[in-house]
């Protein structure tokens, strides 16, 4: 069978140009502007920036400048809380730049971490003979402040190799800059409740569905709550985990294997505690790199955490005794990048509290489902679909004795995936078509004595993908490539039944780029190249942004703004 399958073309091309041997030449960091500039190949999103608060001086403290990643030593640095600004703070907002120089390299994974614990996680854009990319990312990290008041070292993780391998010169040297930026509370004014101790569970490479970053830990004795940020991203065989099938059919459709369906699972002291979905990030050396420049894939650069509650289990955490805190990833393949942060908030009158869990029917695994149907025409075609389907609907309820009194916190989810594949392969034809959902419903109801409050979620990630190998007639080979990401999330709060809040966000990246080949199979250039991001947010307090990005030929065409927002209630952040 031969075909151009999204691996190998990962590796013939970066930035959507053939690698050939180049020089590259010392630089630093190029800080970019802070509104996105028509006409340039910089790798910008629709996403706002952190808003800043408007009445105070804020402090920064860099963490490192033109920090050189050239080769996989894991950088040190020091931090100290600002002098002149010792806190309490009312935002705490984390700002990285990034440059590569100009020449061939790939996408790295970027970690940057205080202690164990993870300030930032991402990857980064790929350069051309001819661009030298610089980024910025930020992120608001005000609720790592019981870490930030200490002095302690930081590791910036960013490995990248520069030289020769396999004939091809790698030569895109990455710098970076990275702040912290605190912005003190005003005076007299109740800054934001903000978790009272903040532990990180460090980073692990799991290779299995059986492996497990974990951490003993001996915790505070009067824990109210507790949250577990979850960061799972897939790497090596795993990088395209949403295209891959199930063992069975792996070798004939030449796909990888354990199926299109991946779940981060989270325990304590070996008990079903939680579920996070994985998002299906592509970096931008992705399939078809040059799909992502310059508007790159939902949190290519910046990933988000995904926030699992654990406040059902507080009053066990609060016991007195050790306790592990573990997540794994459900049909790992070898495998994922893990990262994870746990927040308590600790009751500020009772140095011990007792409580327990209630119930829990978190089952330990998933139990997915697979159809599939696959047939083998006359001229050796594999053809039809394969199917991989899972839901999961549980109920997580603790309670906890405060000095206010009993809470009681209940955490009902319910789970839903489908990843749908559409296949014709053989020969020269290569189709593989995917369409995945997946969505967690949430409702977390807290009893405070006899008030009752209730947070309503609902979180979506859409997702297609269309990759369409075909031989021409004259025997060139044409492959158009078409991928669109979202991310949807709506919230409602309520107070006895009444809503108090709500909020909404949309984004979108819908990229197409067609690559041409001759009847030799060499490159011959790309057409109907383009993409378009938009990211729009909503309150009932009155907040609305809205951003679209347009791009033709790796290069940024239109900024809009302010759609859908009226104009009195428009907030745009740079």
């Amino acid at each position: 069978m031969l075909n151009l399958r999204p691996k190998v073309l990962a590796s013939l091309f970066v930035g959507g140009i053939l690698l050939v041997p180049g020089v590259s030449s010392k630089a630093q960091v190029v800080v970019t502007p802070s509104t996105p500039q028509i006409g340039s190949g910089n790798p910008v999103s629709p996403e706002p920036t952190v808003p800043r608060p408007s009445h105070t001086q804020p402090c920064t403290v860099q963490l490192f400048q033109n920090l050189e990643f050239a080769n996989y030593d894991v950088k040190s640095f020091s931090y100290a809380p600002p002098a002149d600004c010792p806190g309490p703070w009312e935002k705490v907002v984390f700002t990285a730049d990034f440059t590569v120089t100009a020449g061939n390299q790939y996408d790295r994974t970027a970690q940057f971490s205080l202690g164990s614990t993870s300030l930032f996680f991402g990857t980064t854009a790929e350069p051309t003979q001819t661009l030298s990319p610089s980024w910025h990312v930020e992120s608001d990290v005000t609720d790592l402040s019981a870490l930030l008041k200490s002095a302690q070292t930081g590791s910036a993780n960013l490995g990248n190799f520069v030289g020769v391998s396999g004939g091809v010169t790698y030569n895109g040297i990455i710098y970076a800059n990275a702040q912290l930026v605190f912005y003190p509370a005003k005076w007299g004014e109740t800054p934001p409740k903000t978790p009272n101790v903040v532990i990180g569970l460090g980073n692990a490479f799991l290779n299995t569905t059986t492996d497990q970053l974990s951490q003993t830990l001996t915790l505070p004795t009067n824990i109210e709550s507790a949250y577990l940020d979850v960061l799972s991203q897939s790497q090596s065989d795993d990088e395209f985990w949403y295209l891959c099938v199930p063992n069975a059919y792996a070798s004939e459709l030449d796909s990888c294997g354990n199926s299109g369906f991946r779940e981060t699972e989270i325990s304590v002291d070996g008990k079903p505690a939680g579920v996070a979905p994985v998002y299906p990030w592509i970096f931008t050396g992705g399939i078809d790199p040059s799909l992502w420049g310059p508007l790159p894939g939902l949190q290519t650069l910046n990933f988000k955490p995904y926030r699992v509650d654990l406040t059902p289990f507080a009053g066990v955490l609060s016991d007195g005794a050790q306790h592990t805190v573990a997540l794994s990833v459900f049909n790992a393949n070898a495998g994922f990048s893990v990262s994870s942060n746990l927040l308590l908030y600790t009751d500020p009158l009772k140095a011990k509290v007792t409580g327990g869990i209630l119930s829990d029917n978190l089952a330990a695994e998933p139990v997915p489902t697979v159809t599939q149907n696959l047939t083998t025409g006359t001229n050796g075609n594999v053809t039809g679909t394969v199917t991989v389907a899972s839901t999961r609907q549980f109920s997580i309820s603790g309670y906890v004795e405060t000095s206010h009194g009993r809470i009681v916190t209940t955490v009902e989810q319910t789970v839903d995936f489908e990843n749908s594949q559409k296949f014709n392969v053989g020969g020269l034809t290569d189709v593989q078509d995917l369409t995945q959902s997946a969505t967690v419903n949430s409702k977390t109801t807290t009893n405070d004595g006899l008030l009752v409050f209730q947070d309503l979620k609902t979180v979506s990630y859409p997702f297609t993908f269309s990759y369409n190998q075909v031989e021409n007639a004259d025997g060139s080979v044409t492959i158009p490539n078409i991928s669109d990401q979202k991310l949807l999330i709506t919230e409602k709060k309520t107070f006895e039944g009444l809503e108090y809040f709500s909020e909404n966000s949309s984004e979108e990246v819908a990229s197409q780029d067609t690559l041409n080949y001759d009847s030799s199979l060499n490159f011959t250039g790309h057409s109907a190249l383009s993409s378009k991001a938009s990211y729009s947010a909503k309150d009932s307090l009155g907040y609305c942004y809205s951003r679209t990005l347009t791009s033709a030929n790796n290069l940024l065409t239109d900024v809009k703004d302010g759609q859908g927002c009226n104009p009195g209630l428009t907030i745009t952040l740079f």
